[in-house]
């Protein structure tokens, strides 16, 4: 079971870890590891340790989201597609969350790390913006920005589609996907994927304000099918800098409306459960909403986060055909219950980026 341990308000958890040489060995029984970690009583996130190249590739990455965040206005304004619904290149405060605010926490840059041009099609550009449009990179401003970002994207990548094909061995012992509904081959063969830089800025607050759990990032849980994590790097003034709050960091709600922080290592890769994957496989595998909570006291002040997450995703083509009795957005589903994931994400976007437009 996953270490446990009680930390202020919240129990903390450690995510169920599968080392990378388990995981490359796709001959090993990991279905108590992925039921542990992925199944209903789970908290929809796992761990992969030991994966080689990793850390550095991390650290080259990550030190370069202050860079990019600190870069004069109107030259991230150049890198803004509001298009997209600000789906590629620099977003700052364009998104509402569980609060309905608009979230000036932290600035994210968007883009997909195979395909520049997903696609050259105008009709499919216009119809599925948020995945076919052009990646928008700072050649000029923070040219090294491209090489770190992909290079860390593709190595999530692959240990991703390792633990994708064990999460199929698992889901097919139980009987719940359909036949050509590997989500390995599914993922494998998709232009829709999308990496996000993320940096939280610094919060500004006395050492006596009760911060929520949400206080850095709303409750939310992710759209596609597995989110590769990197464990946050916390920073002040330039210079890498242990955690300042032990209570800051990843929270997640369970089934049964528990929340636990959880706790994974900075060399290590974490993933969780998107609502694709839970509706292609009938609920064995399961999403659950999370959120990040801002440090607190005087040692947090002037801190600022970067992390990086890689959304791997269906292609917008994909046919998503939903059980009777689904608890995700079941408003948006048709008589029928099939849908592709680019007319599931795209009306799900749409109404998320209507409702902040009226507000």
């Amino acid at each position: 079971m996953a270490r446990e341990t009680t930390r202020g308000a919240f129990r903390t958890a450690s995510a169920v870890t599968i080392s990378y040489s388990e995981l490359k060995d796709k001959k090993s029984d990991l279905s108590a590891k992925i039921k542990e970690g992925f199944g209903p009583n789970g908290l929809g996130i796992l761990s992969v340790s030991d994966v080689p190249e990793f850390p550095l590739l991390r650290q080259d990455l990550l030190h370069l989201s202050p860079r990019l965040a600190n870069l004069p206005e109107n030259l991230k304004r150049e890198l803004e597609d509001p298009d997209s619904r600000y789906s590629f290149g620099w977003s700052h405060g364009k998104e509402k969350l569980e609060s309905g605010n608009f979230d000036t926490f932290k600035g994210s840059f968007y883009a997909n790390p195979i395909l520049d041009i997903p696609t050259t099609d105008i009709s499919l550009i216009q119809r599925y913006p948020s995945y076919c449009r052009p990646n928008k990179w700072p050649n000029t401003s923070l040219p090294e920005l491209e090489g770190a970002f992909k290079a860390l994207a593709k190595l999530i990548m692959d240990v991703g589609l390792l633990l994708a094909h064990h999460c199929d061995k698992y889901v097919s012992e139980n009987k719940a996907l359909q036949q050509g509904e590997s989500l390995e081959d599914i993922l494998g063969r998709s232009r829709c994927h999308k990496g996000r830089l993320l940096y939280y800025f610094p919060r500004r607050q006395s050492s006596t304000e009760n911060l929520t759990a949400s206080s850095w990032c709303g409750w939310h849980t992710d759209l596609g099918s597995l989110t590769g994590l990197t464990c946050g790097m916390f920073t002040r003034n330039g210079l890498e800098i242990s955690p300042p709050d032990s209570a800051a960091g990843l929270y997640v709600r369970t089934r049964e409306e528990e929340v636990v922080k959880v706790v994974f290592g900075e060399d290590q890769i974490a993933y969780q459960i998107g609502e694709t994957t839970e509706i292609l496989s009938r609920g064995h595998l399961c999403a659950t909403p999370h959120c990040v909570k801002a440090p607190k006291g005087d040692e947090a002040v002037g801190v600022e986060r970067s992390t990086f997450a890689l959304f791997m995703q269906p292609d917008w083509d994909q046919q998503l055909r939903f059980a009777n009795q689904v608890h995700l957005h079941r408003e948006l589903i048709p008589l029928g219950g099939a849908l592709t994931f680019g007319e599931y994400s795209e009306m799900l976007l749409d109404e998320h980026y209507h409702r902040r437009l009226s507000t």
